[in-house]
């Protein structure tokens, strides 16, 4: 993409003294028409760059206008490095590990070769995610509204969106936009849509940033106690934290949290089979006793 080789011409520029047009149109694999096109972009755009023909000549930046390459420390850009490859991990192609390695381009040792910080982003959903993000990326791009099949607690329905952000929260990755249907912004989660589509364009609207707050997004309808075996302390600490339980004189640990609807919490319940006692609220323990009464019948053998 055209911005991508600005962006990389720009960052070689300002950590080299001087570079030419074939070692830039070798670089990025393009003609040196198009870097000498590309300059002249920079040039309008206000970035003062001057070039020199002849032995020893270049393409630079004008003197008092260079920024010191000491900007960026080798471990901020290892950390860039890692982030550019987390998004790999989703596409599942090297497209943003090929994009630092232009911008590093010229630096010398300030990226070293090795990284000892990995993120990996992907998910079990690695066949049928990429393609989704893929298409969302290119519909924001080019203002397109993004149509699909949703699927929630409250049924299945089919939605337009117009799409501003991507998000990957909660482990999960989601599409932030105006949902045709509702009138409002929304959050969507990408495993819960089938039949997605590119859409007709549409005129891009002020859109605020999502408010990501667990308090926000999964409002809390029943706050419950439960009591788990001691067993149990492994999975209260990976999943909510060891400040979320107390220890009880018996050794068995008292938990307290709020979840947004009752499927939310019998299924989890039944996860620890008999580790774990539902206290209160008193209607899901009555629905939690029926539901293990209905299947304990359900497999009893005759």
């Amino acid at each position: 993409m055209k911005m991508d080789r600005l962006i990389g011409i720009l960052s070689i520029l300002l950590q080299r003294e001087k570079v030419t047009a074939p070692e830039l149109a070798a670089q990025f694999e393009v003609s040196r028409r198009t870097i000498q096109r590309d300059i002249e972009s920079l040039c309008r755009a206000g970035i003062p760059i001057a070039t020199a023909q002849g032995a020893g000549g270049g393409i630079s930046i004008m003197e008092g206008y260079r920024v010191d390459r000491t900007v960026l420390t080798a471990p901020e850009m290892q950390a860039i490095l890692a982030g550019l490859r987390s998004l790999d991990s989703v596409s599942g192609t090297r497209r943003y590990a090929q994009l630092m390695e232009k911008l590093s381009a010229g630096t010398g040792g300030l990226v070293p070769g090795g990284s000892n910080l990995l993120i990996d982003l992907s998910s079990w959903y690695k066949t049928s995610l990429p393609p989704k993000i893929e298409l969302i990326q290119q519909a924001m791009e080019q203002h397109r509204t993004i149509c699909f099949s949703y699927f929630s607690p409250k049924g299945e329905s089919v939605r337009t969106v117009e799409p501003y952000y991507l998000v990957f929260h909660w482990s999960t990755w989601y599409v932030w936009g105006w949902c045709r249907m509702r009138e409002d912004f929304r959050l969507f989660k990408l495993n819960r849509m089938t039949e997605l589509t590119a859409g007709d364009g549409f005129a891009p609207r002020p859109a605020p940033l999502p408010d990501l707050e667990p308090e926000r997004v999964f409002p809390a309808k029943y706050h419950v106690t439960v009591l788990f075996d001691p067993v149990c302390r492994w999975r209260l600490v990976e999943e909510y934290g060891a400040d979320r339980f107390t220890v009880e004189p018996d050794g068995r640990l008292r938990f307290t949290g709020g979840f947004p609807d009752a499927d939310s919490v019998l299924s989890w319940i039944l996860t620890f089979g008999d580790q774990a006692e539902l206290l209160e609220p008193e209607e899901l323990r009555e629905q939690l006793g029926v539901l293990t009464q209905t299947l304990a019948n359900r497999y009893r053998r005759d």
